[in-house]
């Protein structure tokens, strides 16, 4: 079980880049920590941030 990603595994496991993330996490969509130097993403706050993006209707 997983319980945190750094960002470089966040963008793996979601499928979304790096400054998508960041831009997230400036605007408070994303929830971020720090540990040290290492910024941290839970991978429940990941799942819930990709669950509120919006449908992707008629594509």
């Amino acid at each position: 079980m997983t319980l945190s990603l750094n960002v470089r595994q966040a963008v793996e496991a979601s499928g979304l880049t790096r400054s998508h993330l960041y831009e997230a996490m400036k605007k408070g969509d994303l929830t971020a920590r720090k540990a040290g130097r290492r910024t941290i993403i839970l991978a429940d706050d990941l799942r819930r941030y990709i669950e509120k993006l919006p449908s992707a209707k008629g594509v």
